[in-house]
């Protein structure tokens, strides 16, 4: 079948998981700059998380086009993709809420950790479809910085119970290695 309705239906999930976060920003009662003091850990949640919906809805686009067709194994990795993708707003609300605390840290960490590994997995049921000599197999070679990412997610849940901000900054780490969207597939489908 078809990639179409998939990338259209995924486009929709992102769109409205970043709508449903801008509206938990809520405007504060008074009109001066100290009234924005409580809502600075609210937004850097928010800023983050908006830049992770936006990293994956990218590279999610990119994996998408180096592949012809999906089937039902495809479709069901990228709803496994999507259902962890949709736990942002809530985490990213809970850690802003409660001035990055250790236990919200930690969740929203594991939800990263949960969509990193629900998008390899996507990945290797795309592979899996069209064979190791595809395009797309070949684009993403070993995947070192997915794995590497992995890894520092873990690193961040766990420095979390140590330190909240510092596992915060692992998890801007990650995102500022995958700011610059994925080239290994945009340089092999023009080769």
């Amino acid at each position: 079948m078809g990639k179409g309705r998939l990338e259209a239906f995924s486009d929709g999930v992102i769109a409205i998981l970043i709508t449903i976060m801008v509206l938990e920003l809520k405007v504060p009662h008074e009109a001066n700059l100290v009234a924005l003091r409580p809502l600075i850990p609210i937004f850097l949640s928010y800023v983050l998380s908006f830049i992770y919906l936006g990293i994956y809805w990218n590279n999610h686009h990119h994996l998408l086009q180096a592949v012809r067709q999906v089937n039902g194994n495809v479709l069901w990795a990228n709803l496994h993709l999507l259902f962890w993708l949709s736990l942002v707003p809530f985490v990213t609300a809970w850690t802003g809420e409660n001035n990055f605390a250790a236990f919200p840290v930690a969740f929203y960490g594991i939800v990263l950790l949960c969509a990193a590994i629900a998008y390899y997995i996507l990945s290797r049921t795309l592979i899996a479809h069209h064979g190791k000599d595809s395009t797309l197999a070949i684009a993403i070679g070993r995947d070192f910085k997915g794995k590497i990412s992995v890894v520092i997610y873990a690193l961040g849940i766990a420095l979390s119970f140590v330190n909240s901000w510092l596992a915060f900054t692992l998890y801007v780490l990650v995102a500022i290695m995958w700011l610059i969207p994925d080239r290994r597939i945009e340089k092999t489908l023009t080769s």
